[in-house]
């Protein structure tokens, strides 16, 4: 806290398998049932609830093809081709690798068309082949026996390179011509979030699982979840899976039953070794699955794969809705109001900058839990009127059509059309606005005593001593930041300091970057604040370099005697200050 107010002072100075055998309340069917829900029409209204939106991707997967090409201009004989089959709809380019692979994802107008475009399909007459049968195809030369085709005029593409991820040079460039941080903010989230062809090559990624599980379970259910569907997924992100084989609920009705195989072992491990079992199809049988990684020791047992087709790494599971679930709820408080999304882009990416987050687990803050570290700050800012409702909120306007709950109890009830709500946001501040009172709010955040809870804008005490306590708000007994060390909570604390007392400073600049100021923090603590670690704690910062005076060719000039007379007080009084809180905190050590 001392720290937090000397740097108020110095700103002075310038803001195959679980379902597979048993018959358990949530099934395959049970996700349809839920699918059905969403099937209202939506034609007035902008906004398309969750399981509407899965259900539509869902149906550009059944009814899209993925084709390698030789390159992007081979469209118009492609077209030609699947015309002469079935109606196309929409064709998608994209190019991947270094030697820059060539593939179109082509949609046509029913389900019926890809039917028979699989069935005109081949294989090539090669003994080292596994004759798989999919929606990922290549697309022959032309040669004396098959013909060339006319080009199609007609034909055209909706996109090229598709996939392409804007450079980090780019991307800093086009940031820096942006007028103000909120501009910047907005900015950085279209030019970085998850775009229509990453969703459709996503759920045909998720589509080729359930279609190599379909012939010996009908009803099987390969659902994408997390960041891929929620809205708040960015250009290259995992996808995640979970892979539903159950069959339709048990019919009263019916005098037939069919004979399955009765589990041997206990549930968990009868999960792993249908895991390994999914493992083996994929890494034997589906063309472009490689890399295949089993976690089944893992509290949720999963698969890790990439799919070179579609340059996607894949987290396979079989584990309960409960991830569905949540999904759906992030992606309703990103629906609510239009800054929630762009807000966590920039937080998500400033944490990335400085090292807070990492692409692989460990004992540092995760993107989930950063999210819900935004989403519970605008549940209760600082200063203003709340931006998003409670999760209780939400349950009390569920109906019955919302009424849902997993194989495990896991409640995930709660409304899900958000034009039930009849909000009224009173909260009208810039994006700017709320990304600094975001840091300001957690640099004052009592973590020691306190836990984050989206159920209730409010801070609970800590039911158990870990360092970050989030509550996961579908499972209130579980904490979804367990993994966070002190060191890393410590340094996220002061980060949130710097990035906070950055963004206030900037503002007396006329040669600020805005957003990138708080990207650069990183090399900024180095080498003009060069924050120190101690060797034993390695997270206590030695602030008195803070107020050392920079080199001669950075000195600031002032043009008014009375401010630099200012300045210098301030500096010469907070030095004082810090020094006597060092002496204090010196002693109260001898004295241990």
């Amino acid at each position: 806290m001392f720290l937090w107010k000397a740097r108020r002072s110095y700103f002075k100075i310038g803001n195959v398998i679980q379902g597979f055998f048993s018959e358990k309340s949530y099934n395959c069917c049970d996700l349809k049932t839920y699918c059905q829900q969403a099937r209202e029409d939506d034609s007035t209204n902008v906004f398309m609830p969750f399981m509407k939106v899965i259900e539509m991707r869902r149906s550009q997967a059944s009814r899209s093809v993925l084709i390698q090409v030789q390159s992007a201009q081979s469209y118009k004989e492609l077209s030609t081709y699947c015309e002469s089959i079935g109606k196309v709809k929409n064709m998608f380019h994209y190019s991947e690798g270094s030697e820059a692979m060539h593939f179109i994802l082509v949609e046509f107008s029913s389900e019926d068309d890809v039917k028979k475009v699989l069935e005109t399909s081949t294989h090539t007459q090669d003994n080292q082949n596994v004759p798989a049968t999919s929606q990922f195809l290549w697309f022959r030369a032309a040669s004396k026996k098959l013909g060339k085709l006319k080009q199609s005029k007609q034909a055209k593409l909706s996109i090229e390179n598709g996939t392409k991820v804007i450079s980090e040079n780019e991307l800093r460039a086009t940031l820096k011509h942006c007028k103000t941080v909120s501009d910047q903010i907005n900015k950085l989230y279209n030019l970085t979030r998850l775009n229509d062809l990453g969703q459709r090559l996503r759920f045909l990624t998720a589509k080729q699982v359930e279609g190599a599980m379909s012939g010996i379970f009908p009803k099987v259910c390969a659902f994408p979840f997390g960041s891929s569907v929620n809205g708040f997924g960015k250009m290259g992100c995992d996808l995640d899976i979970v892979l539903r084989l159950a069959s339709e609920k048990e019919k009263d009705t019916s005098r037939l039953v069919y004979h399955c195989k009765a589990a041997s072992g206990s549930e968990r491990s009868t999960n792993q070794r249908n895991m390994e079992t999914v493992g083996d199809l994929l890494n034997l049988f589906l063309p472009g699955c490689s890399q295949i990684r089993r976690i089944l020791q893992a509290k949720v047992p999963i698969i890790k794969y990439h799919q070179q087709l579609t340059n996607i790494e894949c987290d396979l599971s079989m584990s309960n809705m409960s991830g569905v679930y949540m999904s759906d709820f992030l992606f309703i408080m990103g629906e609510i109001d239009p800054r929630v999304r762009p807000l966590v882009f920039a937080i998500r990416k400033w944490a990335k900058e400085i090292y807070l987050t990492n692409t692989t687990p460990g004992k540092w803050i995760s993107n989930f839990a950063l999210t819900l570290l935004v989403l519970a700050f605008l549940q209760k800012p600082l200063r203003s009127p709340p931006v998003l409702p409670t999760l209780n909120h939400l349950i009390k306007l569920a109906g019955p059509e919302d009424q849902y709950i997993t194989e495990e109890g896991i409640n995930g009830t709660f409304v899900r059309n958000i034009k039930n709500l009849n909000l009224k946001n009173e909260n009208t501040d810039s994006l700017e606005s709320l990304l600094l009172e975001f840091f300001e709010h957690y640099a004052q955040f009592d973590f020691s005593q306190k836990a984050i809870c989206l159920n209730e804008a409010v801070s609970i005490t800590k039911p158990e001593h870990s360092p970050l306590y989030i509550v996961n708000p579908l499972e209130r007994g579980l904490n979804v930041s367990k993994n966070v060390s002190i060191e890393e909570l410590d340094r996220f604390k002061i980060k949130v300091r710097n990035a906070a007392w950055f963004l206030e400073s900037q503002k007396s600049k006329l040669d600020d970057k805005g957003l990138l100021t708080i990207f650069e923090v990183k090399q900024d603590a180095q080498e003009k604040l060069n924050f120190v670690f101690s060797q034993k704690n390695n997270r206590l910062m030695e602030v008195s370099a803070l107020f050392e005076e920079e080199e001669d060719n950075k000195q600031v000039e002032y043009k008014n005697m009375q401010v630099k007379n200012a300045v210098q007080n301030i500096k010469k009084e907070t030095k004082e200050n810090i020094k006597s809180i060092e002496n204090q905190h010196r002693w109260r050590k001898s004295g241990r």
